[in-house]
């Protein structure tokens, strides 16, 4: 378990967690998601969450992949991927926020803002210089809070999923380019 603060930890998830997943995201991802889809992301839930893809998932190397735990309670999903690059931005060592999720009776008590800054860290410490993550577009809240915390858009790209309607398919790609010296201090800086 990785102590984020006094209440937030994250918990490794491993292969035997695969239903306890499933099980979170059936809780998780409708009040957020379901208008976006035909079949009110049902798909979405039995194809990412499925126990075969979570194993594959699980078995990808430079991957991260973690229960968010809040009070001693599992509210969450936080996954990272070391080293993949999002095309046409630098050849600085990148990292992607590939899925955060978070229980909307968690929302207003920051635990969103604390995973990313302990992401920052991990950031600086592996020596990776550039975070980035897909933002839906029509999740005008997130794209406030990821640019609170400095990260800008980049490009966009459209969700290929035939089960969800066309005007949600848009993403765009947001990053945040972390700059710090060799004495652990760093700043975030914007890039134009």
């Amino acid at each position: 378990m990785i102590t984020i603060s006094k209440n937030l930890q994250l918990k490794k998830i491993v292969s035997e967690n695969s239903e306890v997943l499933f099980e979170l995201m059936q809780a998780i991802y409708p009040p957020a998601y379901q208008h976006f889809w035909t079949d009110n992301g049902n798909w979405y839930i039995n194809t990412q969450y499925s126990k075969e893809n979570i194993l594959q998932e699980l078995s990808e190397k430079n991957t991260d992949y973690y229960f968010v735990v809040f009070n001693d309670e599992i509210v969450g999903n936080f996954r990272i991927i070391w080293g993949e690059k999002l095309a046409n931005l630098s050849e600085e060592k990148q990292v992607k926020l590939h899925r955060i999720y978070l229980h909307p009776k968690t929302q207003g008590k920051g635990l969103g803002k604390k995973l990313l800054f302990w992401l920052e860290e991990k950031v600086k410490e592996k020596g990776f210089k550039i975070i980035w993550l897909d933002g839906m577009n029509k999740q005008p809240q997130a794209f406030q809070f990821y640019e609170k915390l400095g990260y800008i858009y980049h490009s966009h790209t459209f969700l290929p999923f035939e089960n969800m309607l066309e005007e949600y398919k848009k993403m765009s790609q947001l990053y945040k380019k972390l700059n710090y010296s060799l004495d652990s201090t760093f700043t975030n800086q914007r890039i134009k």
